[in-house]
């Protein structure tokens, strides 16, 4: 176990450093090269069974594995991994409340109404991949157990996020196009049930769910949730199935969906355009304030509410001030955020406004995390604090 969780974290950092490389470059792409050429990359239509220009193909495509592979990691957790144990659980959970709550209300009280106001959503989530990646940056500086804590926060923050999405950023439903994606997990389920464990078996049920909530106006990355959720627990003909498609998917989500989504979302124009406009400054700046601002008040309050309260427990090697650099750092929303941001927004302002914010925010709560993180010193090795705490027992 803790071999894979060693493993599971080097792909997150080094998929994080590979999604800030494609968030450079498609900066890049508009900035120094050509912006009419970006937009007309990713606006060219493809068909495949059903046609969507390239960026939809990422966004309603590629992300599905995403969210899968997202929601398999929860059902493992809760099934056998941390979030089994309440204490350990209790403190990233409430920490991740916080951080979701918090930056919400620090957005509607900055953006209180109009088409605006739409956008309270994009600030609650925290990108664990770019997160993890500055952690890597500090090496030894970080304590023992923090990748694991601002792993747990990110993955709770980003169940509430589809939530959201399921709940508020979803179109007018079809009904019959919904009736055929239940059929189609219908399906799933059984050949789960009766241990089918050939891979093409699924292929034709696995696409019929896609298409069929693309098309019931529920968006179709929630069709990789309802899937994920069907993933047997026990296992199937000795196949340890949830791990099995945790190895085999997370470094094609590190290494390719992200950085895609990436070089798909972060081509912002710098120069002006969205900080012209007075709508689109105002969400740039209530979105950068409520993940920079309202993700550490949200974040910390929780956090050392529930510790003075003794409902949950420091990670090992965690002390109160690495906490609160976790905390700056949960205000790195990247990935979520801009997931979300044209689903809040159709105004071409608004949306530019929120995709600025969300970039400022998550240089500055960089910048913040690790100023409060790196004078903290050196730490000891997993090792060596599980010996003291070993000797303190005696």
């Amino acid at each position: 176990m803790k071999d894979r969780a060693a493993e599971y974290l080097r792909d997150e950092q080094a998929g994080g450093l590979a999604l800030l490389l494609a968030a450079a470059v498609a900066l890049l792409w508009v900035n120094v090269g050509s912006a009419s050429g970006y937009e007309a990359f990713w606006t060219t239509e493809v068909q495949i069974g059903v046609t969507e220009d390239l960026q939809h193909w990422v966004n309603d495509g590629l992300m599905a594995v995403f969210f899968f592979l997202i929601s398999l990691e929860v059902k493992r957790e809760i099934v056998r991994g941390e979030l089994r144990h309440p204490k350990s659980a209790a403190l990233p959970i409430l920490a991740a409340l916080g951080g979701v709550v918090v930056p919400a209300l620090v957005y509607l009280a900055l953006v209180a109404d109009g088409e605006a106001s739409r956008g309270w959503g994009i600030p609650m989530a925290t990108d664990a991949a770019f997160a993890i990646g500055i952690l890597a940056v500090l090496g030894d500086r970080v304590p023992v157990g923090a990748k694991l804590f601002l792993v747990t926060l990110a993955v709770v923050d980003d169940v509430v996020a589809i939530c959201v999405i399921a709940v508020v950023y979803t179109s007018d439903l079809a009904p019959a196009w919904l009736a055929l994606a239940g059929v189609g997990l219908a399906v799933v389920w059984g050949l789960f049930r009766t241990d089918v464990i050939r891979p093409w078996v699924y292929v034709l049920p696995v696409l019929v769910v896609w298409v069929a909530t693309l098309e019931s106006g529920v968006h179709a990355t929630l069709a990789g949730v309802a899937l994920a959720l069907l993933i047997p627990a026990r296992g199937m003909q000795g196949h340890d199935t949830m791990e099995l498609l945790e190895d085999r998917l997370h470094p094609f989500s590190s290494f390719v969906i992200l950085p895609a989504f990436a070089l798909a979302n972060a081509g912002i124009a710098l120069g002006g355009g969205a900080l012209d406009d007075s709508d689109g400054r105002s969400v740039a700046v209530a979105v950068a304030v409520a993940l920079v601002v309202g993700k550490f008040v949200g974040v910390a309050g929780a956090s050392l509410l529930a510790l003075r309260f003794r409902i949950g427990r420091l990670p090992l090697g965690v002390d109160r001030r690495s906490l609160l650099g976790l905390a700056a750092l949960a205000g790195i929303g990247f990935t979520v955020s801009l997931f979300i941001a044209p689903l809040a927004f159709t105004d071409q302002a608004l949306l530019n406004g929120a995709k600025t914010g969300v970039l400022a925010a998550s240089v500055m709560a960089a910048i913040i995390g690790v100023a409060i993180l790196a004078p903290g010193g050196r730490h000891p090795s997993r090792a060596r604090v599980e010996m003291d705490a070993w000797d303190e027992k005696r």
